[in-house]
């Protein structure tokens, strides 16, 4: 489970690249930033989901 949170906060953070890299290079009014962070939210919703689900069906084990 660790390898599939880590993925997808990488995800996240490619994203979240991407984004900057069509605001600082797209200049036509193209939508791909908006594609790309409205992903982001998607993937950051998704993993706050499976992390409480997991949470709550004792998939993890809890550490401190």
């Amino acid at each position: 489970m660790r390898y599939v949170v880590i993925a997808v906060l990488l995800l996240i953070v490619a994203s979240l690249g991407s984004a900057m890299f069509f605001m600082m290079h797209d200049r036509s009014g193209s939508k791909r930033m908006v594609k790309a962070l409205a992903i982001r939210v998607g993937l950051s919703l998704a993993l706050f989901l499976f992390l409480m689900g997991g949470y709550y069906f004792g998939w993890f084990a809890v550490r401190l």
